[in-house]
């Protein structure tokens, strides 16, 4: 057993019944998600002509994400968390209803397009922090980052087959069947919530009701060094080194421009992250999680540099595709360790700060990439980039040691609350 490479951990689905419906609704949302966002993209871009238009649809949905996911993360921490997921789900299917309702009427307004996008983003924003809490809640704890490494492949793969799929079904149907689409796998992401268990938050009263939440969500995370190290390394990574802004200047001067290539670095991307997520058991049984989350976060960062330098188009593809296996790596191995290393009290508020920081970091990454590349060059941006966020990962790395040295626990231990000394904690 101990020398057999480990393939995909599907432990999770096996033992726990909970569990597996949620990942097929989650699943089925993921791919209605992915073709929703082609179909978007190219109804706003039918109405306006415009790449300002199409930017459009970014301030859309990244706006409610960050507005209504730290709200999210106090409310998952004050009524029954399976709840907020039922209504916010509910919302997000409103959404998506209307949206096919304004393209079979053949609507010509981009505000209203861009206002039901904007529903869909806050209702998914509000009940983000509650349902990244649930995992933990189903699994034992040795299970719970395979439990992330699954919910993780079936994101890659959305990304991989849904804009392919999206295309199909809007050159056949018309966009009013991508939108329909989105709605039926909304609908089965909803079944698979309301079959779940109660989830009230830690500290709830016994009657389940509404209570105030302690205080401290923040400050928990600031003072617990696995937590804010856990964030601060990703918040580096993505930062600093995000890539996907550079991706058209990069077509443009190395392969003439050509769509299909363009198609390609995106695939690529998913590809890598696949292929980890499917090898994943080599990485969720491995109890040092704080050491590989660091290291596959460098690895991130020197992979877009190589991106930058890679003159052949294999070896950019390349690149791409280590740089994707160490982003599923780094995300499966931090929302592992966020969920285990925060009290119950405390975890929608905390799984907030993360939401936000795996949205606005990528975002501001990508501006941050553009902008370089405006006075300089796409290679440099990409170069300085990757090698910062290295460097960045790697000072993270020497003035945290408790990361360095952490564990993930064999089995269910609850961390103390904020202004509790934790001895085995800040011991790793």
């Amino acid at each position: 057993m101990r020398g057999r490479v480990r393939f995909l951990d599907t432990r999770p689905l096996r033992g726990s019944r909970p569990f597996r419906d949620l990942w097929i609704g989650t699943s089925a949302s993921q791919l209605g998600a992915q073709i929703a966002t082609v179909a978007v993209l190219a109804q706003v871009w039918d109405l306006t002509g415009s790449p300002v238009g199409t930017g459009a649809i970014g301030l859309a949905t990244g706006l409610p994400m960050v507005l209504f996911g730290l709200l999210g993360g106090t409310l998952a921490d004050t009524v029954d968390r399976r709840a907020v997921v039922r209504a916010t789900t509910a919302g997000q299917l409103l959404a998506a209803a209307g949206l096919c309702a304004q393209a079979l009427a053949d609507n010509r307004n981009v505000l209203l397009l861009l206002a039901l996008v904007a529903l869909g983003s806050a209702c998914g924003a509000l009940g983000a922090p509650a349902r990244r809490t649930f995992p933990v809640r189903l699994l034992p704890a040795d299970q719970v980052a395979a439990g992330l490494a699954l919910t993780s492949v079936s994101f890659q793969a959305a990304m991989l087959a849904g804009p392919a799929l999206a295309g199909l079904v809007i050159a056949r149907w018309g966009f009013p069947a991508a939108y329909a689409a989105q709605a039926v796998a909304v609908v089965v992401s909803l079944l698979g919530v309301i079959r779940l268990p109660a989830m009230k938050p830690g500290g709830a009263d016994a009657a389940g009701g509404r209570r105030r939440p302690e205080r401290g969500g923040w400050r928990i995370v600031l003072r617990r060094p696995t937590l804010w190290g856990s964030l601060a390394a990703d918040l580096s990574a993505t930062l600093l080194a995000m890539p996907v802004a550079l991706f058209p200047l990069v077509n443009e001067i190395r392969f003439e421009g050509d769509p299909r290539t363009l198609g390609l670095f995106l695939s690529a991307v998913a590809v890598g992250g696949i292929t980890t997520g499917l090898l994943s058991g080599t990485v969720t049984r491995r109890r040092r999680g704080g050491l590989v989350q660091l290291t596959a976060a460098g690895v991130w960062g020197l992979a877009l540099a190589g991106f930058g330098l890679a003159g052949p188009l294999w070896l950019a593809l390349g690149c791409l595709a280590v740089a994707g296996a160490a982003d599923t790596v780094s995300v499966v191995t931090r929302s592992t360790l966020v969920q285990l290393e925060t009290p119950d009290a405390y975890r929608g508020r905390v799984s907030s700060v993360e939401h936000v920081i795996g949205v606005a970091g990528p975002e501001l990454g990508n501006f941050r990439g553009g902008l370089v590349a405006s006075v300089t060059s796409a290679p440099f941006a990409l170069v300085t980039g990757g090698l910062c966020a290295t460097l960045a990962v790697a000072a993270v790395a020497v003035a945290n040691g408790p990361l360095r040295a952490y564990r993930t626990p064999s089995t269910a231990v609850e961390p103390t609350a904020p202004g509790v000394t934790d001895a085995a904690t800040a011991a790793g």
